[in-house]
């Protein structure tokens, strides 16, 4: 019985023993996962909060392709352009140093000449020369100013800067790249205490765009405003040194502090010539020479008329000729009568044939065309030029202010007044470049009529008293009120819906907007419009919204409709004269006025 119990325990231990020995390999692989687990459970700690060590890879970020080729860091921000490395210098095309650093610069284009404007002369660079003029006196630099590569120039930063406040640095360190300053005054810097990276964003994952090494400074900028997230407390957005815009962490920040920048060039002042008096100005449509001799009659009928503009002078050709209607005895008796002479000249007699753009864009048909007047002016002891060009597109804007600053130039040696006329500020004529005319021009000139034009294809009002208040508050958003004069209309249009016949009809395109008539007008004088109406028995009422009376008729199927320009409407007009503090009024035209409006105008001119 013992011998028994005996094998049962012997053989109780060895399944036991045998238990054990397979226990161990389950034990062992267990603790082998533990083991792979925590492993990787600290590679995923590890690799999620520890910084990544990836670097932007540069050449992609600024996009760069040419060896010669340079980014452009503008104030904080990476623009689309690119700089060239020529020589040893840098230089940015014509487009980046108009759009961005300098409009006052101009590039000929088709005479290869490089120009700035100041206030009394211009200065001319030309394609490949290390020379300069000033005046009639040459400058010489180390370097060309301008260099052309096909149909792009390229203008050297050094030069820029002669004329321009702005500050660079050209760094070809990791990669080429500008740094432009153009804005100055404080800004906010904070010092590096331990070596750091700078990252494209706000995470320790992102790309290291460069270095920050104990000691650097940084610049600190606001947060990005483009940014799809709001930037982390722990993150500053700042500019290193070095032309890298980016994101560091605030625990390796040390100091706050400020740089203050001056500028190295201060834009000259551009003295104009202003009269002690409010400008009360008329228009004068001179045809031919002996229209000339109307003048007497003409002004005989005015009252506190200051300024008269004959229209003398116009576009001749396209190499800057003009023709003159100019008279010596009309400016004798103007004189005589204590009015000055502020001669037109436009670009409307031969608009079919003469293209402002190729007299303008040229700098020898540009300066021939200012010598030109200058020249009528001297000889005809005119006060002023008075340049109505009404066929500017964007196309030649940049020619046209460029002609505007020469011309300015010119009249402000010679004692000349210089105004610019322009259409109501509107969407499709904003490149007349009012500021600048308002900076480097004497008086510039609203057109404050034609809200509803000759070929409209509606009948309106020619200058409804809201319209015009507009055209006065957008002006003054860009010149300032001491230069502006506002233009009145002295006639009104007279218009004409005649029913389209089934001819015209049919030749309509589907997609055109119905319209059951046909529009067209004519332009009437005060007393010409009274008489219309009075010959029509039409009653005219008076509207508030327009601040004209209306008045309508029919004959032959055709209704008559006219907004009308009279004593109360034009006081209406006038008094925003002194309403906005504007430098004077005008009118277009002499002869179309009732005489009794002169008083009225003067209510507010004195």
């Amino acid at each position: 019985m013992a011998a028994k119990n005996r094998r049962k325990r012997r053989r109780s231990s060895a399944r036991r023993s045998g238990d054990r020995r397979q226990l161990v390999p389950v034990l062992a692989a267990v603790f082998l996962i533990v083991v792979i687990l925590i492993v990787m459970l600290i590679n995923y700690l590890v690799k999620k909060y520890s910084p990544s060590d990836e670097r932007m890879d540069l050449s992609a970020y600024f996009n760069l392709e040419q060896g010669d080729e340079a980014a452009i860091i503008l104030e904080d921000d990476l623009t689309e352009f690119r700089a060239r490395i020529l020589d040893g210098e840098a230089y940015v095309t014509t487009d980046f140093l108009y759009e961005q650093l300098n409009q006052r610069f101009y590039w000929d284009a088709k005479e290869n000449l490089l120009l700035y404007t100041t206030p009394t002369e211009v200065i001319t660079a030309s394609v490949g020369s290390n020379d300069y003029t000033v005046a009639k006196a040459k400058y010489t630099e180390s370097y060309a100013p301008v260099k052309v590569d096909g149909d792009t120039a390229y203008v050297a930063l050094k030069y820029i800067q002669k004329y321009t406040a702005m500050e660079f640095e050209v760094m070809t360190d990791e990669i080429n790249r500008v740094h432009i300053q153009r804005s100055f005054g404080a800004f906010d810097t904070v010092s590096v205490k331990k070596d750091a990276r700078v990252r494209f964003e706000p995470n320790i994952k992102s790309p290291i765009l460069t270095d920050a090494v104990k000691g650097d400074i940084l610049y600190v900028l606001p947060p990005d405003a483009e940014a799809e997230t709001e930037l982390p407390e722990d993150w500053t957005r700042v500019r290193t040194g070095n032309g890298f815009v980016g994101y560091i962490r605030n625990k390796y920040l040390g100091e706050k502090g400020q740089e203050t920048k001056e500028p190295n060039y201060a834009d000259p002042e551009y003295p104009s010539i202003q009269k002690d008096y409010t400008i009360n100005m008329a228009w004068h449509q001179v045809t031919n020479a002996d229209a000339n001799n109307s003048v007497l009659e003409a002004i005989a009928k005015t009252k506190g008329l200051t300024t008269i503009s004959p229209t003398w002078f116009f576009l001749n050709d396209n190499e800057g000729n003009i023709q003159s209607l100019a008279s010596q005895t009309y400016v004798n008796y103007c004189h005589q009568n204590g009015i000055e002479v502020w001669a037109l000249v436009n670009d409307i007699e031969y608009k079919d044939t003469i293209k402002d753009y190729e007299i303008l864009s040229r700098t020898s048909s540009r300066q021939r065309l200012v010598n030109n007047l200058i020249a009528k002016a001297i000889e005809f002891d005119l006060d002023g030029l008075n340049i109505d060009f009404e066929f500017i597109n964007a196309e030649s804007a940049k020619a046209y202010i460029q002609f505007i600053r020469e011309l300015s130039i010119m009249c402000r040696l010679n004692g000349i007044v210089l105004s610019v006329d322009n259409y109501v500020p509107a969407d499709h004529n904003l490149f007349y470049n009012r500021k600048e005319q308002g900076i480097v021009a004497d008086y510039v000139i609203i057109m404050g009529y034609d809200e509803h034009y000759a070929t409209s294809p509606e009948a309106g009002s020619v200058a409804s008293i809201d319209w015009v208040r507009k055209g006065i508050e957008n002006t003054l958003s860009e010149v300032p009120a001491e230069k502006v004069i506002n233009a009145v209309p002295f006639y009104t249009r007279l218009w004409e819906e005649r029913p389209k016949t089934e001819e015209e009809l049919a030749e309509e395109s589907e997609n055109e907007e119905f319209v059951p008539y046909k529009v067209t007008s004519k332009a009437y004088g005060m007393d010409g419009a009274d008489r219309l109406l009075s010959e029509h028995n039409a009653e005219k009422v008076w509207n508030d919204v327009c601040g004209q009376y209306y008045a309508e008729f029919t004959e032959e199927g055709s209704t008559y409709k006219i907004w009308l320009e009279e004593e109360e409407s034009i006081e209406l007009k006038a008094a925003l004269i002194r309403e906005y503090n504007l430098a004077g009024i005008a009118a277009w035209k002499l002869g179309f006025e009732r005489q009794d409006i002169w008083d009225i105008i003067l209510r507010y001119v004195n």
